[in-house]
């Protein structure tokens, strides 16, 4: 008797396998791992804490109770203003899994619109996101797809998506100190 064969294609995504390895790697390191979160219907996190359809999540075993990093979804309870909540994030929304401490992770795609149910205005808001971080000088994760192998995103390593830091300002002339009113 000869089994069905499956495609090669139609394996598993890489995804919840490489959140749980980068999520052990901080772990055993002593980072705090951190995951950024695509927030549509699907994602039960406390909506008072959404900013332009992401919330950044600490999934440290510190700032968890009762954490589950399945295929599916990722599951937790976590405080929020004193105030424990239950989390629930499907793997497919996690954009990005790093180490607060040196923003050393990956950074996977965003979910399709059909999976998502994103509208254009919140691509739109995505790419000016994106864009303005670009000016701010703002650290980047390198994207890996579901078949790329994991990308490093230490500064001073392979990846050229991570912008190098900004020149530091030149020091102040020597003379008078002034005082600049902000208001």
């Amino acid at each position: 008797m000869t089994l069905p064969t499956a495609p090669a294609e139609a394996g598993t995504s890489t995804r919840p396998y490489l959140i749980r390895a980068l999520h052990e790697w901080c772990t055993e390191n002593g980072f705090t791992p951190y995951i950024a979160v695509f927030v549509d219907a699907s994602v039960r996190v406390p909506p008072e804490y959404v900013k332009n359809n992401e919330i950044v999540l600490n999934v440290g075993l510190d700032a968890t109770n009762g954490l589950r990093l399945g295929n599916e979804y990722i599951e937790f309870k976590a405080r929020f203003g004193g105030t424990a909540r239950d989390i629930a994030v499907p793997v497919t929304h996690v954009i990005a899994i790093y180490a607060r401490e040196n923003g050393q992770g990956m950074a996977f795609p965003a979910p399709s619109a059909d999976t998502a149910g994103t509208t254009d205005a919140a691509s739109a808001s995505a790419d000016a996101r994106e864009a303005n971080d670009a000016r701010r000088g703002a650290p980047r994760l390198a994207l890996a797809d579901d078949a790329a192998a994991p990308t490093s995103t230490r500064r001073g390593r392979a990846p050229t998506s991570v912008p190098e830091p900004p020149e530091p300002p030149e020091p102040p002339t020597p003379g008078r100190p002034s005082l600049k009113r902000v208001k």
